[in-house]
């Protein structure tokens, strides 16, 4: 899946990202679909060692066009974790205080902390991405944020926060489908916003606002992935393997038991 990873100075154009790709992955959807078992499968007591070791921090952020499958990412790969070390932090229009503060501030209050995995649904981008394709501030001020962020993942990354960034890549044509799908289905309508529409005719400003945040803040430290997204189950199968490989690669370990755990067991069995 390095094949989606975009290094660090790499300037992408997204025209050139096939969101229909399924080139990672050498097998029918009936096999992907059992490797994806077998990768949360995996996913599950990953997570479960680095809550319990208390020494690594993960960081998990996920990105794209309305559609695009946040949600469904979250829900498929996450829904037999422990969730006592995962948070799901979502990132809406900023309240009157948190719009008091720097951009930053209500970010960095949902990072992880040791033993935590964190996903961040939607993020600090949509200072980027939002703000610019919006014009809410002057474009120097957006674009200084590119530098601010880098800086601050930077920082993070020195304190032992391991971060990975997924961008799920959808066409145009797979968005309106989607969102057609909303319409017809009576139980997913509670999920359509007529503000969808509106977001949709900006598609060429935020393609090139999500290729300028791509490409200005892929660091290695905190790389991004352009996830194919348009089959759900090879966009899930992709960020599954990216971070089930990500993880084994910590070498986390449970800590050590009690010193002679042993002796405590006749007493609990003679009770």
């Amino acid at each position: 899946m390095e094949r989606y990873k975009i290094n660090r100075g790499q300037k992408i154009n997204l025209a050139e990202w096939d969101p229909e790709d399924k080139k990672g992955f050498d097998g029918s959807k009936e096999d992907g679909l059992a490797k994806l078992q077998s990768l949360i499968g995996e996913l599950e007591p990953l997570q479960s060692v680095l809550y319990a070791e208390h020494r690594h921090k993960v960081l998990v952020v996920i990105q794209a066009m309305d559609t695009g499958g946040k949600d469904g990412v979250i829900r498929k790969l996450f829904e037999g974790v422990n969730p006592q070390g995962v948070h799901v932090a979502s990132f809406k229009v900023p309240t009157p205080i948190e719009a008091d503060h720097d951009y930053l501030w209500r970010v960095h209050l949902d990072v992880p902390g040791k033993g935590e995995l964190v996903i961040f649904n939607r993020s600090h981008y949509e200072e980027v991405l939002v703000v610019r394709v919006h014009n809410l501030v002057p474009p120097e001020d957006w674009q200084r944020h590119y530098h601010q962020i880098r800086e601050f993942e930077r920082m993070l990354a020195e304190e032992g926060v391991t971060i990975l960034k997924f961008y799920l890549h959808i066409s145009k044509d797979e968005q309106k489908k989607r969102l057609l799908d909303r319409i017809n289905t009576p139980e997913k309508r509670w999920k359509f916003n007529a503000g969808d529409l509106a977001e949709r005719k900006l598609w060429d400003a935020y393609m090139q606002a999500y290729q300028d945040a791509l490409s200005e803040t892929s660091t290695d430290y905190a790389p991004w992935y352009v996830v194919p997204a348009n089959h759900n189950w090879y966009r899930d199968l992709v960020v599954a393997s990216v971070l089930v490989k990500t993880l084994k690669e910590l070498n986390m370990k449970y800590p050590q038991p009690v010193e002679d755990v042993e002796k405590y067991r006749p007493g609990l069995e003679a009770e």
